[in-house]
């Protein structure tokens, strides 16, 4: 007997790319040197450009997700609705922490905002854990995969091309070979050799011959056709 095809996965690779993100950052933090101007630049701007990254996240889910998952599903999405918002606050009181660190550099500060990013990394993988399961189960059983696919083409379409950029930086790293040939190739032509060549430093050899053979790419170190 032939199993069933797996159902359209809303959250898959965006959650495969936070999570990627906010374990890398993590780390960041974690050594951080406050001794070192430039480390901690850098350290301070990654935890920036992830707070914006999982307040877009939060905002797209409450635009886009949690008014579909209400449509037909009333009550659905309340639980985790509440929990955004505590996110929102989170990373309010997290940016106003990496502002206060960056203006007076201190290990003590270092450390109470490595450990409250900690905590808010931990809330947010239970968070898209909730998501993946319960979520996608009101979804599955209220709408077509091609209905979820219509959503996901607005949800994309709302994304702008910098933060497009950012998303794919952490996406395709921590996708499998076969999820990120899947994304790669349904990308426009114009649009696809470049990301292929950003993709280039962000995989090892045998994964990055893995994605050419799948796209029909050249699979030399850093020869992408246009």
């Amino acid at each position: 007997m032939t199993p069933p095809a797996p159902r359209l996965d809303l959250y898959a690779h965006i959650h495969k790319a936070l999570r990627l993100f906010m374990s890398d950052t993590l780390q960041q933090l974690s050594r951080l040197d406050v001794d070192d101007p430039l480390d901690l630049a850098t350290s301070l701007a990654q935890l920036d450009a992830l707070l914006d990254a999982a307040r877009h996240h939060v905002e797209r889910e409450n635009e886009f997700v949690h008014p579909a998952i209400e449509a037909r599903r009333a009550g659905a999405s309340a639980a985790i609705e509440a929990e955004h918002e505590e996110h929102l606050d989170a990373i309010t009181g997290l940016r106003a922490e990496s502002a206060a660190l960056r203006a007076m550099p201190a290990a003590p500060a270092a450390q109470r905002l490595y450990r409250r990013f900690s905590t808010f990394v931990a809330h947010n993988f239970e968070h898209m854990g909730v998501e993946e399961s319960r979520h996608n189960q009101a979804l599955w059983a209220a709408y077509t995969d091609a209905e979820l696919l219509e959503l996901h083409g607005r949800i994309m379409a709302s994304v702008g091309p910098r933060e497009m950029s950012e998303t794919l930086r952490w996406m395709i790293p921590a996708l499998t070979p076969a999820e990120r040939a899947l994304v790669i190739g349904a990308l426009p032509p114009q649009v696809q050799a470049p990301v292929l060549a950003s993709a280039r430093a962000l995989l090892n050899d045998s994964a990055w011959a893995k994605l050419c053979r799948a796209v029909g790419q050249p699979s030399a170190p850093g020869l992408v056709e246009a």
